[in-house]
């Protein structure tokens, strides 16, 4: 199976300000999707995941490596943006700010259909489609029923779940094979949160949607995952199967992200020390030994592998493969 959307050393740079020196917020990162998968990016806040998700829609330019969809490199070219922005499209954490507060759901969900000219589109191939149909249509996918009953409503007069529904309704209408879901359900009620993840998960079986989850939660991931990326200050440090990392983790930062999941009870706790380091000054070998408990309790040490923590930067993790993590303790350094 050839892969949707493939990024390769991807580098995204932000410049300094006031002489301070430049942040890496994507420090080299190979990833991709394959047509149909649900592919979660893990990672706590300011790690890069959504930096890594707004360069994959395009929204970011890489100033290092590449992002290709469907075996074509994305271009700066407004035109090729405008077709690809068709194929991938993005779903906010907050559909209250996602939503024009003016704007009545109709005519929400048909802003994408207006922009990419869809029933124009329907029409070429003989499909007697309007508008509205199409707008029906997007809500009913995204299970807001019977869909002509929500057209002339306006934001402030849905629930959480049902702007949520709005928001996928929007991006649905002009027929995507990718959805990158931004922390899609974290503020949502969590009584609707299972609801929003099943919609997810149906999407991808009955439209054969390909999902990047961008989320901080392994909770969620569990739940709706095909596999996991776990992210660390710009890189990936762990991926696999969500069952391969879920039930071994390799990488200490996935151990301690693990420990503190409810519904995981046989990690005993694990708490970092200290926060994320500021891009501009990433840590010498590797990235995350100044908080790894690995290190501070003696088990890389013990496996000969301290001073390769402290010294020797680690490869980019390779998108290919099978589960794997950016470690000392699990590659063989060479000297």
């Amino acid at each position: 199976m050839s892969e949707l959307i493939t990024a390769r050393d991807l580098e995204v740079t932000f410049p300094g300000r006031h002489g301070r020196p430049d942040a890496k917020g994507i420090d080299g990162v190979d990833i991709d999707i394959a047509p149909g998968e649900i592919l979660a990016l893990v990672g706590e806040s300011g790690c890069g995941k959504t930096t890594l998700a707004r360069t994959m829609l395009g929204l970011e330019l890489p100033s290092g490596g590449s992002v290709e969809y469907d075996g074509m490199e994305l271009s700066p070219d407004r035109g090729f943006l405008l077709a690809y922005r068709r194929r991938v499209q993005l779903i906010l954490q907050d559909p209250t700010g996602a939503l024009n507060p003016r704007q009545s759901v109709y005519e929400s969900v048909a802003e994408g259909i207006r922009i990419h000219k869809m029933v124009r589109a329907h029409q070429k191939v003989g499909h007697k489609v309007t508008e509205a149909d199409l707008v029906a249509t997007a809500l009913a996918q995204a299970g807001l029923r019977p869909p002509e009953r929500f057209f002339l409503n306006y934001p402030h007069e849905l629930s959480g779940g049902q702007r949520q529904r709005v928001v996928i309704a929007g991006a649905l209408a002009v027929e995507p094979q990718v959805l990158i879901a931004d922390e899609p359900v974290s503020s949502l009620d969590a009584s609707i949160r299972g609801e929003i993840l099943a919609l997810l998960l149906k999407l991808r079986e009955e439209l054969g949607l390909s999902v990047l989850v961008v989320t901080h939660d392994l909770g969620l991931a569990w739940n709706i995952a095909d596999r996991i990326a776990v992210m660390y200050l710009g890189r990936i440090v762990e991926v696999g199967t969500t069952e391969e990392v879920l039930s071994a983790p390799k990488h200490p930062y996935t151990r301690a992200l693990l420990s503190v999941v409810p519904e995981i009870e046989q990690i005993e706790a694990i708490v970092l020390e200290g926060e994320t380091p500021d891009p501009s000054r990433v840590p010498t070998g590797c990235r995350f030994h100044p908080r790894c408990p690995a290190l501070a309790n003696g088990e890389a040490a013990a496996a000969g592998i301290d001073e390769h923590c402290t010294r020797t930067r680690l490869p980019v993790l390779e998108a290919e493969g099978q589960h794997r993590a950016a470690c000392w303790l699990h590659q063989t350094p060479q000297d």
